[in-house]
C-alpha cells in the first residue's frame, strides 16, 4: 500500500508539473516535450487503477501519434513567435475575469453535488468477474455489447472528419499529371507496342 501510494504521489506530482511547464515554457518544442511526459505519467495513472489497456493507449495513440504530430509541425512550421507574442499580455486581465468565473462556477457545481441513493445500481459493469478476465476483455465486453452503436457512430464521425480533411486539402493544379487508373486498365497491347521485324544487318 505505501509503494502504491507513493507510486501515486510521484506520478501525480510530475504529471501537474509538466502540465504547468506546457503552458509556461517559452520554446513550444519544450511544451511539446513536457506534454508527452505528462501522457507518460497519466498512463502511469491509469495502470495504478488497474486500466493497463487505456494506459497503454494513451502511450501508443496520444505520445505515439498525436504528440509527435505536435513537435514535428511545431519544428517544421516557420512561425516567428516572437511577434506572435506581441499585445498577448493585454488579455490577461480579460483571461484571469473569465478563468476566475468559471472556477467560480466550477466550485458551485461541485458544492452542491450530490449522489442519488440508487447510483450504486446504476453502474454498468461487465458480466464477467473482473478476476478472470483481463481489463481489456473486460472493456471489450462493455464496449462491443452494451455501446457497440455508440462506438461504431464515432468510427463513423472519425471516417467522415478523415475524408474531409482530404477534401478540404486537396489541391489541383493544372499541368501535373495524375494515375487514371480506369485507362490504364482498358489500354491494350496493340496501343502502347509496336513490334518491328528487324532483319540481320539492316539495324532499325
Amino acid at each position: 500500500m505505501l509503494v502504491q501510494a507513493f507510486a501515486f504521489y510521484l506520478f501525480a506530482g510530475i504529471l501537474i508539473l509538466s502540465a504547468l511547464m506546457v503552458i509556461t515554457a517559452r520554446n513550444p518544442v519544450h511544451s511539446v516535450l513536457f506534454l508527452i511526459l505528462g501522457f507518460f505519467n497519466s498512463a502511469g495513472l491509469f495502470v495504478l487503477l488497474g486500466a493497463e489497456f487505456i494506459g497503454m493507449i494513451m502511450v501508443i495513440v496520444y505520445v505515439g501519434a498525436v504528440a509527435v504530430l505536435f513537435l514535428f509541425v511545431v519544428m517544421m512550421l516557420d512561425i516567428d513567435f516572437g511577434n506572435l507574442r506581441k499585445g498577448a499580455m493585454q488579455y490577461v486581465p480579460v483571461g484571469l475575469v473569465i478563468g476566475g468565473i468559471l472556477l467560480f462556477e466550477l466550485a458551485a457545481l461541485y458544492g452542491s453535488w450530490h449522489f442519488a441513493e440508487d447510483v450504486s445500481d446504476n453502474f454498468s459493469m461487465p458480466n464477467a468477474d473482473f478476476k478472470e478476465v483481463t481489463n481489456t476483455e473486460a472493456l471489450g465486453l462493455v464496449l462491443y455489447t452494451k455501446y457497440v452503436a455508440a462506438f461504431q457512430l464515432a468510427g463513423l464521425i472519425l471516417f467522415v472528419a478523415m475524408v474531409g480533411a482530404i477534401v478540404l486539402t486537396l489541391r489541383v493544379r493544372p499541368g501535373v499529371k495524375k494515375q487514371k487508373v480506369s485507362e490504364q486498365q482498358a489500354r491494350k497491347s496493340e496501343d502502347v507496342l509496336e513490334i518491328v521485324k528487324v532483319t540481320s544487318g539492316t539495324g532499325v
